[in-house]
């Protein structure tokens, strides 16, 4: 297909922007992406097969042979979830270690390689980073989103972004656009006021835009949809924001010279780090994506090229191909798997993509920033929409026409969440299949020491193949955090708060991470059960402002959870006692999940870590100019316009009937296959989101 031509040239110095991205003159390409991905899913491929055939003789020794039928399906599926995880993080490791461009494969100039060993690529430089600012840029969109969402905490970093663009000296290249779809008439009205002091505060130059649709129809594709059909003959490039994102203005500006750059590229994709967290829960995933999110985008953009995903915010658009070709199919039957899409980006960068268009990931690129929800409730509040969005996906996978790589995007969206699905169902086999060969169902009973039913000792037990299962496992979940830990020791341990503290900082954060684990699997397995139940998710804003969880509604949330893990290890205890061991991290976790969701939503708790030097992270101890300016902003204000508490929107809590009952085998250590970073290549900006978006 030919591209629309862009207008503009490219411009002449690049700054550090730039060349952190990894670009060069600004050229991207990724040699050799075919056999790149032969030698991933390749590995990929032959880790889940050893795995699956370990599991398969642990099964066959333990005298369980008659149960792999049903449990060997499900740890293929979830060992190779795993395996993808750890090769993308492997993939990441070695290429940062070498100090080479995911795309390119070339080594990192020099000044890139002093820029990171000083501080880390995530810290705009602004001595530099505006080189070339004499050169105007093709008139460029910024769009924000907005949704019921505090006006203070948006015009905040409105603000920010905008007098950080007005540093690099192309204001005038730019117009903001705020879009409102709120219907709060009290939200609505401090809205108004608020653009109208914002607009006052603005540095000369900055074109600053409000508009208010009465319907939000659509949702967030639909309002985007419909500034590109008023004003997208305007621009040649839109700047997607959330709107708890913050970006340099530095940032902007090369985001718009990579485009210049490359006439085929439809969209470009930053990697946006956690930022302005003050609970425990939200400064140890604030912590984990800033140690270990650049590592593994690295790994995705290394064996994704010019097939890159889209996670919704914090990316450029070339604006023309965007509206010719990314209108959302409305998909037929009704909601929850039909209707309209809710997880517009991964859809609207595989259209693009099939357009003929270069979708890529620039995960060095610095200044990209967003907010996370700082609890677990509103965490996994958020998880049900996306449970939603990405299963709607999987009826895309025949689309006429999709790159084989987008459809493995969808597919990859969808295993984030399924993957809680097969492992409790995994759990569940594996207690069936020790519960029958313990009371006799399955013949002679030999299950890991187990006592016979006349109380003597059995067979030898095969804890060898046991044993070493489960230490491929954990090496597979364990050892891509300490490669990120590694990294940073060698580049960043300063900006991490010192050497001793990284390392016992990496070391809470994977303890946590267990912990939560299973938590996560509970919900995820529930919100795959309700949209298979037909039950929609509703369009509400999200929590961004961290908030203590009371014990009423941690109990409430979480208390089936807990009386189920009472139930299930009783019942385990009673009849396979030796079996307990195998199932303490998920039992564990479930029956400390109320104390869990109270203690880590704690924003007290969190300050004094933070005053304190623990968990912090690059972006508070060398904060780029925009934090700087936000914090400025946020210190100035007495009272947020916004005072109340957000509402504890309502979302299914678990039946007992499908909460994880057991562990199979050595399976228990996919406990953490679930939290942090490694749930799965779907989610890198939660890098989680890293990888969970998947990106």
């Amino acid at each position: 297909m030919k591209a629309e031509p862009a207008a503009g040239g490219t411009s002449g110095a690049v700054g550090s922007a730039d060349r952190v991205a990894g670009v060069g003159a600004g050229v991207l390409h990724a040699p050799g992406i075919r056999l790149r991905r032969v030698v991933f899913f390749g590995l990929v491929g032959m880790t889940a097969l050893m795995g699956t055939v370990m599991m398969a003789r642990v099964l066959h020794a333990a005298g369980l042979s008659g149960f792999q039928v049903a449990i060997l399906p499900l740890f293929l599926v979830t060992f190779g979830w795993i395996a993808v995880s750890f090769w993308t993080a492997a993939a990441g490791f070695l290429l940062r270690m070498l100090r080479r461009d995911p795309l390119s494969l070339q080594r990192w100039p020099t000044a890139v390689v002093a820029d990171v060993e000083a501080a880390g690529p995530e810290i705009a430089r602004p001595e530099t980073a505006v080189a070339g600012a004499a050169q105007s840029l093709p008139h460029t969109a910024v769009v924000m989103p907005i949704f019921n969402e505090d006006p203070l905490r948006v015009s905040q970093g409105v603000e920010a972004i905008c007098r950080s663009l007005a540093a690099t000296g192309h204001a005038t290249d730019f117009g903001f656009h705020l879009l409102s779809d709120s219907n709060d008439p009290e939200i609505i009205s401090i809205e108004d006021q608020t653009v109208q002091r914002l607009r006052a505060h603005l540095p000369a130059g900055i074109s600053l835009h409000y508009r208010r649709r009465l319907a939000n129809t659509g949702r967030k594709a639909g309002n985007i949809a419909e500034f590109c059909g008023r004003w997208g003959s305007r621009y040649t490039y839109m700047i997607v924001l959330d709107a708890d994102s913050v970006m340099e203005g530095a940032t902007l500006v090369s985001l718009v010279r990579v485009m210049e750059a490359n006439p085929r590229a439809g969209l470009v994709q930053t990697l946006p780090l956690p930022i302005r967290q003050e609970s425990v829960f939200g400064r140890l995933q604030q912590f984990a994506g800033a140690l270990h999110g650049p590592m593994l985008a690295t790994g995705l953009a290394a064996w994704q090229g010019a097939s890159g995903n889209y996670w919704g915010h914090n990316a450029i658009v070339r604006i023309r191909p965007f509206i010719r070709h990314c209108d959302l199919p409305r998909l037929a039957g009704r909601p929850p798997l039909g209707g309209e899409i809710l997880s517009h980006d991964f859809v609207e960068a595989a259209l693009l993509r099939r357009a003929g268009w270069e979708v890529w990931l620039l995960p060095d690129l610095p200044g990209s920033y967003e907010e996370l929800p700082g609890n677990l409730i509103d965490y996994a509040r958020r998880d049900r929409r996306w449970v939603q969005g990405n299963l709607q996906h999987l009826r895309l996978l025949s689309t006429p026409g999709l790159p084989g790589i987008s459809r493995l995007h969808f597919l990859f969206g969808a295993v984030a969440y399924l993957a809680s699905v097969f492992w409790l169902l995994l759990l569940l086999a594996g207690t069936v299949a020790v519960l029958a060969v313990a009371i006799g169902l399955s013949g002679e009973v030999h299950v890991f020491g187990e006592l016979g039913p006349g109380g003597a000792p059995t067979h030898p037990a095969p804890t060898g193949l046991a044993t070493t299962l489960l230490g491929v496992t954990l090496s597979l979940l364990f050892l891509p955090r300490w490669l990120g830990i590694v990294l940073a020791l060698r580049d960043r341990a300063a900006v991490f708060g010192g050497r001793v503290r990284l390392v016992v900082n990496g070391l809470v954060e994977m303890v946590f991470s267990v912990l939560i684990a299973p938590i996560l699997m509970a919900f995820h397995a529930v919100f795959v059960a309700a949209v298979a139940s037909g039950r929609t998710v509703a369009w509400v804003a999200q929590p961004r402002a961290g908030r203590v969880v009371g014990w009423n509604e941690s109990l409430r949330r979480t208390g089936g959870f807990m009386l189920a893990a009472i139930v299930w290890g009783a019942l385990v205890a009673a009849f396979a006692p030796g079996y307990v061991w195998w199932l303490l991290p998920v039992l564990g976790s479930l029956l400390l999940a109320p104390i869990l969701v109270r203690a880590s939503s704690r924003g007290d708790l969190g300050a004094w870590m933070r005053r304190r030097g623990w968990l912090l992270t690059p972006a508070e101890v060398r904060p780029g100019p925009v934090l700087e300016l936000l914090h400025g902003l946020q210190t100035s204000t007495l009272m947020p316009l916004s005072a109340a508490p957000w509402p504890a929107a309502p979302f299914p809590v678990a039946p007992l009937s499908v909460v994880p009952l057991s562990a199979p085998l050595p399976i228990a250590a996919l406990a953490v296959q679930n939290g942090g970073f490694s749930g799965g290549v779907g989610a890198v900006p939660s890098a989680a989101s890293a990888i969970n978006e998947s990106a």
